[in-house]
Parts: structure tokens; C-alpha cells; sequence
């Protein structure tokens, strides 16, 4: 009876591997969450302003909500919330966009940019805390496959849904 409780004695290897992915995940968020309220932002507003240093390294002054949203791969009401967030703390600002006036850029305030390079910082050592359980050619390998799975993933992103 103890192995019926929500684990098949004879889990396929995609199923364990599924579960545990999600697992991992949701143990990085924990490990993570209290690291970025050090700097009193979250996993979330550091995703944002990331992508927003990210963008300014490749020429852009800023992005689109629909663009940060696509690059995060979370939906534009959600992006709002944090941008929102990020706002009201002074980290980055909207503008009109000068092709298209309906729309908004966001961008990073000086303070904004002064925050990130401060996580950078640290940066570094904590993802080195997180990883350093696996050795580097581990590290390479889990890239490698995760690289292979998300690609997959993105494919079927872009098919419509079957039914099993």
C-alpha cells in the first residue's frame, strides 16, 4: 500500500524523470528565492532585469512587454505584475517606444543597473553553490541535455495539442 501513494513501483523512466525535473525546480526556486530577497527582489524581478542588461548588450534600449514575455516564456499579464513591481521600486522605466506609440519599452534605471551589478557580484559564487554538487563535465552534460530536451520542448510548443 506504501508504494501506491502517488509512486508506481514500476514508474516508466520518462515519468521519474518528469517528476523529478519538476522537483529539482521547484528545490532551485527554494534554494534561490531567499538569495535574491537579499537584494530585496525576487527570482522573478531578477529574470526581468536580467533580460533588460541582456538587451542592452545587444544594442537594444530596452524591451516590449511581449518581448520580455517571449524571452522569459511566462504570459504578458505576468510580466506586467513584475514590471510593475520593478517600477514602483525605481529599477526600471517605461517609455513610449519610437516606432510605436501604443506601446512601452522597458528599460533599466541607473539604480536598476547599479542593483544587478551588485547581484553580479555574487552571482557567480551562488550558482557555484547550487551546481557544485556535480562536477564540471556533469555540469556540461546536464547542459547539453537540458539544451536537447528545451529544444524539443519549444518544437512541440509550436504544434497544436494532441490528445492522449
Amino acid at each position: 500500500m506504501a508504494a501506491s501513494r502517488g509512486r508506481s513501483a514500476a514508474a516508466r523512466p520518462s515519468e521519474q524523470s518528469v517528476r523529478s525535473f519538476v522537483r529539482v525546480f521547484g528545490l532551485l526556486e527554494r534554494v534561490m528565492q531567499p538569495y535574491f530577497a537579499r537584494f530585496g527582489i525576487s527570482g522573478a524581478q531578477w529574470g526581468v532585469l536580467r533580460n533588460l542588461v541582456r538587451a542592452e548588450a545587444e544594442g537594444l534600449a530596452g524591451l516590449r512587454l511581449t518581448d520580455l514575455s517571449e524571452r522569459l516564456l511566462i504570459r504578458p499579464p505576468s510580466v506586467t505584475g513584475v514590471v510593475d513591481r520593478l517600477e514602483r521600486g525605481g529599477l526600471v522605466a517605461r517609455d513610449n517606444s519610437p516606432t510605436d506609440l501604443r506601446t512601452k519599452r522597458v528599460s533599466l534605471t541607473p539604480r536598476g543597473r547599479q542593483l544587478v551589478e551588485l547581484v553580479m557580484q555574487n552571482h557567480g559564487r551562488q550558482i557555484d553553490r547550487v551546481m557544485g554538487v556535480l562536477s564540471s563535465e556533469e555540469q556540461t552534460e546536464l547542459y547539453r541535455l537540458l539544451s536537447r530536451l528545451g529544444d524539443h520542448l519549444e518544437t512541440l510548443s509550436l504544434q497544436p495539442a494532441e490528445l492522449a
